[in-house]
């Protein structure tokens, strides 16, 4: 399915849910997609935004970042109202995940998730997160948007809007640390989630002269990821050389899981838009 506006244009699946593309007025792409992706479900598409839900990473008994991504979502015809801005003079679209009877074995609640992803005039790209409880009893969720930016390389890129928070260093058993840099660069992997960041990150690609940003409501976290060489040649569906293309910064919920009692809906948005830079 296509979103587009103006020469702008997004691209998403029915597999996991998944934006596939984000292009620029100028057909230049913004996501990364690995050129040994496997499409063909229920094998998660390595890049784009997959949708991590209702566990990320291995912190709980499901499959790595849970089912959602892995599952073939419907179009939702008559979702529930949103803000009137989170419509107006934008292309959209409305899909829906519920659980099968395979899903609710190993996970036993209840629930709707309903996803929008629409594109701005501007370009600006938005994920609208809506889970509701509709079991008789709480159940407890993480959930990230893990968005695989492309990059000109990984060198030439640094992070701001993380400097002081207390992060989780999964290359180090999940330890907690605080950042002391201005600026996050990359010389080596990385696999972080940052605790209580603000509501804007950026990041910065030098060569290409263009800034992302990352807005997000509703998401206290931020995962960052990349690779790098060693773990890029264990993949089956990552190029060798590859994570010098790419860097995942995500909008997440992974500390402190978020827990709906019957009846209520958590909802979580993340906007990403690109300005130049010097």
């Amino acid at each position: 399915m296509c979103a587009g506006f103006s020469r702008c244009l997004s691209l998403v699946s029915l597999h996991g849910g998944q934006v596939l593309s984000w292009k620029t007025d100028h057909g230049e792409e913004l996501l990364f997609i690995s050129s040994k992706a496997i499409f063909k479900p229920p094998t998660p598409v390595r890049g784009g935004i997959p949708i991590c839900f209702p566990q990320f990473g291995k912190r709980g008994s499901l499959e790595q970042h849970g089912f959602a991504r892995n599952k073939i979502w419907v179009m939702d015809d008559h979702p529930p109202p949103l803000q009137p801005s989170d419509s107006s003079g934008k292309s959209f679209i409305d899909l829906l995940l519920k659980p099968s009877e395979d899903d609710l074995r190993i996970w036993p609640h209840g629930f709707e998730f309903r996803l929008r992803v629409s594109l701005s005039a501007n370009g600006h790209l938005t994920l609208i997160s809506r889970v509701r409880n509709i079991n008789c009893k709480p159940f407890s969720f993480s959930m990230a948007y893990h968005t695989y930016f492309s990059i000109s390389d990984i060198s030439e890129v640094r992070i701001e809007g993380l400097e002081t928070l207390d992060y989780l260093d999964n290359l180090c058993e999940k330890k907690r640390f605080t950042e002391q840099g201005d600026a996050l660069t990359f010389e080596s992997e990385v696999d972080r989630v940052y605790l209580g960041s603000s509501d804007t990150v950026a990041i910065f690609d030098h060569e290409r002269k263009r800034t992302f940003l990352i807005q997000k409501e509703g998401l206290p976290d931020v995962v960052v990821w990349n690779p790098w060489e060693k773990k890029s040649k264990s993949m089956t569906d990552f190029g060798d050389e590859e994570y010098r293309q790419m860097l995942c910064v995500d909008g997440a919920a992974i500390e402190k899981p978020i827990t709906l009692k019957p009846g209520e809906e958590w909802t979580g948005r993340l906007e990403l838009s690109y300005v130049p830079s010097s």
